[in-house]
């Protein structure tokens, strides 16, 4: 799920209707249902991502390393790397890989979404306040 449709849907699920506080009140637990699934999917994902950046950073280190045999070579999609580093020079290399930098930015676009979904849920866990501040203001109001 990209974070823009979840923007999107907590941007609507954001709004509270003042004229029925008790139904915005009764749902406040379907509402942190689904944010709490899709948390919990998205985070899955990002643990996922993170592993797999891992074992990525791994197989990359060892190509500069002049490591890998022919068949890891093909399946990276590489030719062999003949230039010999020095170790203060690998780091260099691996952090400056154009695949292991895309990767780090899909990892680090997950990191943002689970970021966003756990700020979304600390506002749903406020709700409750929130619907009882209204109604006590209704009733400043109303004398």
């Amino acid at each position: 799920m990209k974070i823009e449709d979840i923007m999107e849907m907590w941007n609507k699920d954001s709004q509270m209707d003042e004229t029925e506080l008790a139904t915005e009140s009764s749902n406040i637990p379907v509402v942190h249902n689904k944010y709490l699934k899709i948390f919990m999917a998205e985070r899955i994902k990002m643990f996922q991502a993170k592993a797999e950046l891992k074992k990525k950073r791994r197989l990359i280190l060892e190509y500069y390393l002049g490591e890998l045999d022919q068949e890891e070579l093909k399946e990276l999609g590489r030719e062999q790397f003949y230039k010999k580093l020095l170790k203060n020079e690998v780091d260099l290399y691996v952090d400056s890989d154009d695949a292991l930098t895309e990767h780090s930015l899909r990892v680090s676009v997950q990191e943002e979404k689970v970021n966003y979904l756990e700020a979304v849920l600390r506002q749903i866990n406020n709700r409750g306040f929130q619907i009882k501040n209204a109604i006590d203001w209704n009733r400043f109001i109303t004398g």
